[in-house]
């Protein structure tokens, strides 16, 4: 692997750094609401998942007492 000064390396980022492309505010807008659905459907499925789970624990553990 060749080594690369830092100052080439800060050009290397400066040129790598022009090349990003951002998105427009639509973009954005629609991509927050996506993640924000996502999330939302997620915890709900998790909290579902553990309440199941939990009732199950405590039915199995019921049965001893």
């Amino acid at each position: 692997m060749a080594k690369t000064s830092p100052m080439e390396f800060i050009r290397q980022v400066k040129s790598e750094a022009r090349k990003t492309t951002w998105p427009n505010k639509a973009e954005l807008v629609s991509g927050t609401i996506a993640v924000f659905i996502m999330v939302t459907i997620a915890s709900l499925f998790l909290f579902v998942s553990d309440q199941i789970l939990a009732w199950i624990v405590r039915s199995i553990l019921s049965i001893g007492a």
